[in-house]
């Protein structure tokens, strides 16, 4: 088994890691369903085929309650499978962020391009558009420090799904070998 993580994916919005094992797809579902089954007092989850999403079993939800989905991909070249993994809040946390970006940075191009035309034609119809821009800056800013907020917030149950994907791989490989 072999983990890689780079620098880059440890301060993303969405941290990830990868690992590399021998087991085979089949082997890795059926194992991660017995090994959740086995956890399910601290863990949730669904998996499938492709994809498993977990989650720590909390009293509390806040809005970075982290995820962790796990793809499984099929290096056939040098004959292993990939585990992907990437953190991140539930899927209607994630849009919302988006979509803060998304409006932040729309309106952001909207207000440059008003005070660019205006300084253009010598106008002075618009002087509050490159104040507009800049406020728009600052809540693309506010928006990803309250994500890095939330990330702070959430580490221990980051640490916690990272610690059950690899546990689960050295289970699953070692009840392989087992066999």
């Amino acid at each position: 088994m072999k983990i890689e993580q780079t620098v880059l994916d440890q301060i993303r919005s969405r941290p990830r890691f990868q690992i590399s094992t021998q087991l085979s797809r089949e082997e890795y579902t059926d194992g991660l369903k017995k090994f959740l089954a086995e956890h399910s007092h601290e863990f949730s989850g669904n998996i499938n085929r492709e994809v498993a999403i977990f989650t720590v079993k909390t009293t509390h939800n806040e809005y970075w309650k982290p995820n962790l989905a796990l793809r499984t991909e099929t290096d056939l070249l040098e004959r292993r499978m990939i585990v992907r993994g990437v953190f991140g809040p539930s899927s209607a946390v994630w849009t919302f962020f988006m979509f803060l970006y998304f409006v932040f940075g729309f309106l952001w191009m909207v207000f440059m391009t008003i005070w660019f035309v205006e300084k253009q034609i010598k106008s002075a119809d618009f002087p509050w558009a490159l104040s507009l821009s800049f406020l728009m800056l600052f809540g693309v800013l506010a928006t990803y420090l309250l994500s890095i907020i939330g990330q702070i917030k959430a580490r221990a149950e980051m640490n916690k799904l990272r610690h059950f994907a690899e546990e689960s791989i050295l289970s699953i490989a070692g009840a392989a070998d087992q066999l």
